[in-house]
This record gives C-alpha cells, structure tokens and sequence, in this order.
C-alpha cells in the first residue's frame, strides 16, 4: 500500500528544524553537476539564495559544506566538502527510514476501516460548506433525472437530485458510501412555518449552535440531533428579522438539487 493512498497521512522531514528535501536536493545536485548555478536552478533557488542556504547550513554545523575552486588545471566548480557528503549520505538514509516508517503505517492503517474511510473523506477539498457523510439508502432511477436518499451517520436522511447519466457515470447504488454537499448559501434557515408545508424534499431540524455575524451576512450553525451541523449563510437583515439566537429551534431546508453528491471511486 503506497501513503498516497491517504493524502492526510503526511510526513515531512527535516533536519535542524531547518533543512529539508529541496536544501538536500541542492547538495545532491551540487554532487552530480560540481555547479553551484546548475544545481540551483535543479532544486528551484536563484544562485545568490543558494549561496545564502548554504551558508546558513554551514552555520548550523560549524562547519563548510562545500567548497569553491576558480580556474586552475583542474578547472572551477563548486564540491561538496567531506561533511556535505556526510550529511547527504545520512539524509538519504533517514529518508529511506522515514518513508519505510509512513508505510508501515499506512499498512496498519489498512487495518482500521473506521479510521481508514474517516481519513478518506477528511481528504476531499471543497468550498461546499457543508459535507454530510452517510449511506446510499435507496436509488430511485428515472428517464432522465434520478433521486439518491443518504441516511446520514446521525440518523437523518437528505435526498440528492441528479442527472441519470451522472447517476450511472457515480455508479450509485445502494449501500455505498457518499458524501452529500451543500453550499451554505442554498440553505434556507425556518423558524415558523406558519402552517405552511414547503416542498423543498430536505427539511432538517435542529436547534442554532453558532451565529458569527460578519459585515452583511452571518454563518448560522445549526446542530442536528446526532451532532451534524448545518451552516447556512444568512443575511444580517434576516438574522434580526427571525431573532436568530443560540438554542433557538430551528429547520435547515434545502432543495434535492442543491445537493452534490459525491461517491469514492
């Protein structure tokens, strides 16, 4: 199993605190090439800010790490000294040992499919604000558009709406895991329905949490029976006009079409 499998499960290595894989990547060069200039531009530094690296690491182990010669029969160049060589050779082995340990890892991880999907859904980015985990419930397939019912792990349900061709290209079906996305912005936040019933198909109660009032909208958390939050972006004028508060009862609802739905391949 390789650890790109799991982009969270991330190691960088460092030595000092300081030096990393493009400094080493510069010695490395240096070693191949004996140029100072080609074996900047190879790790991606201008020729003065390689100078400047190498003195710092110079300083930092008291001693040289490469050495200048100009002219001669031997020509110019820049070598690694005998302790550059030293510190490259140990890099290469602790990256060697820090990469082994990563797999080691990730196979252990391989091993707990609860923590193993947990990381799987922290690793998708996305401006959606809202990200609801669950399990494809049911699969109702038409000509044209096909509707997808995620229970979530809290207990509720939200329906998604999607072409049937997007449904088919998903390969949705029951039982898989998915992930129900939902922008903040199409969240409408009810605190009365006045005997009215709306047809929006997501209809989520629960009680606000957070209200985080910026310069004309705010972002309202409500929390679900079960912990899910829903934030919805709500416009200041509205927050005063429903007196929203934290602990108020509350329904977040949204459209099925406002949902995306995304499947792991």
């Amino acid at each position: 199993m390789s650890t790109q499998d799991h982009p969270l499960l991330q190691g960088e290595l460092r030595l000092a605190g300081r030096l990393d894989g493009r400094f080493f990547d510069l010695l490395a060069a240096l070693a191949l090439t004996g140029s100072l200039q080609k074996a900047a531009k190879v790790a991606g530094y201008s020729y003065k800010g390689a100078w400047l690296v190498l003195d710092a690491a110079g300083a930092l182990t008291h001693s040289p790490l490469v050495d200048t010669a100009t002219g001669g029969p031997g020509g110019g160049g820049t070598r690694l000294t005998v302790e550059g060589e030293a510190l490259l050779a140990a890099w290469r082995e602790l990256q060697a040992r820090h990469d082994a340990f990563l797999r080691e890892q990730a196979d252990w991880l391989a091993t707990q499919p609860a923590l193993d999907a947990l990381l799987k859904r922290m690793s998708m980015k996305t401006t959606a604000r809202n990200q609801f985990h669950g399990r494809i419930a049911s699969v109702t397939p038409g000509p044209a558009t096909t509707t997808v019912r995620v229970e979530l792990d809290g207990g509720q349900a939200i329906t998604a709406s999607l072409t049937t061709l997007a449904a088919q290209e998903l390969q949705v079906q029951t039982g898989k895991a998915a992930l129900a996305l939902v922008k903040s912005s199409e969240v409408v936040l009810v605190t009365d329905f006045g005997g009215y019933k709306l047809s929006a198909r997501n209809q989520l109660t629960g009680a606000v949490s957070r209200v985080q009032r910026g310069t004309v909208s705010s972002l309202i958390g409500l929390t679900l029976p079960g912990g899910a939050v829903v934030t919805a972006s709500v416009t200041n004028d509205a927050v005063d006009a429903l007196g929203l508060a934290v602990g108020q009862p509350a329904t977040a609802v949204f459209k099925a079409y406002a949902v995306m739905l995304a499947v792991r391949a």
